[in-house]
């Protein structure tokens, strides 16, 4: 039997909404589905057909007067996670779908960790933790992951490069080219913008084909972007966050997920935000959790 393990996120967020709208849209699953978060708002969106196992996650923070980051979401959507890591652990042929959380939520309510990758990485990871993206065919992961743009030269080692390198190829068909991209505008230059090319990221990828990966870099962001599209590599390893959303999210035609690998299970979630903005709308577009639900149960064995 499959198991689906999904959090709610942020309850003041579109969690609970795209959430509940995928589920519905999704039609009768085979698999054992447990969701855990604020159940009484996840309820009050309507009835699901299908047989769904809650958990119910409180908190001693009140609620606000609006959709925002505040001590409650932050401090639900904190232990639902953590109950669900718990859960996927123990559970045989289990997977973990999370909705959106806020980071500034998670801050409010004292929370440590920065987002759902630290905390999975510190608490499930088999080898390692890698944010990757997925569209289509479009494949693409990160290096680094939530970091200002005044730390990245420092967070960027050539360790972190062949970590997130390996993780990556191990998620790809053998032999599958992965292109690296470069921090710097023009790959650097030769060093006139920015020494980090040099120093950093042509060196790991040297050693990285030394030790039998198919893999070549690196290449100017935009450049990259454009062979990937064009189907010249299987995947591609960006050095930071928005050099790899924003390239994805303007030449996806699908709905994007968001998968950690090197995890001890499968964990994919939707790839944006908690929106409070429109939260309790009813506008939200579940497409993506939808998405990351019919990949899960394709990938689950």
């Amino acid at each position: 039997m499959k198991h689906l393990i999904i959090t709610l996120g942020d309850t003041y967020g579109i969690g609970p909404e795209i959430t509940f709208k995928a589920l519905k849209k999704a039609g009768k699953i085979k698999a054992d589905i447990t969701v855990i978060g604020d159940i009484a708002a996840f309820k009050s969106l309507g009835t699901l057909k299908q047989n769904i196992n809650y958990i119910d996650i409180k908190s001693r923070y009140g609620a606000p007067q609006k959709a925002e980051p505040c001590k409650r979401g932050g401090d639900i959507s904190f232990k639902a996670l953590n109950t669900a890591i718990e859960l996927a652990l123990k559970t045989k042929n289990a997977a973990l779908i999370t909705a959106p959380i806020s980071k500034e939520a998670w801050q409010k309510a004292g929370v440590k960790y920065m987002g759902h990758t630290e905390v999975l990485r510190q608490k499930a990871a088999d080898t390692g933790a890698l944010m990757m993206f997925k569209s289509g065919n479009l494949i693409c992961a990160l290096a680094t992951e939530h970091y200002a743009l005044k730390d990245l030269s420092k967070a960027l080692t050539k360790q972190r490069i062949k970590t997130a390198a390996k993780l990556l190829a191990a998620t790809l068909p053998k032999g599958s080219l992965i292109e690296v991209s470069a921090l710097n505008p023009h790959a650097g230059d030769g060093g006139k913008i920015g020494k980090e090319e040099l120093k950093t990221i042509i060196p790991a990828v040297k050693e990285l084909k030394k030790e039998g990966l198919n893999i070549t870099g690196p290449y100017p962001v935009d450049s990259v972007w454009l062979r990937h599209i064009k189907g010249q590599s299987k995947a591609i390893l960006m050095m930071y966050h928005d050099a790899a959303l924003l390239g994805l999210k303007l030449a996806a035609k699908e709905p994007v997920i968001h998968i950690t690998a090197g995890l001890k299970f499968l964990r994919v979630s939707p790839a944006h935000g908690t929106a409070f903005d429109i939260a309790g709308k009813n506008i939200a577009d579940e497409s993506s959790m939808l998405a990351a639900i019919k990949y899960t149960l394709k990938n689950l064995d």
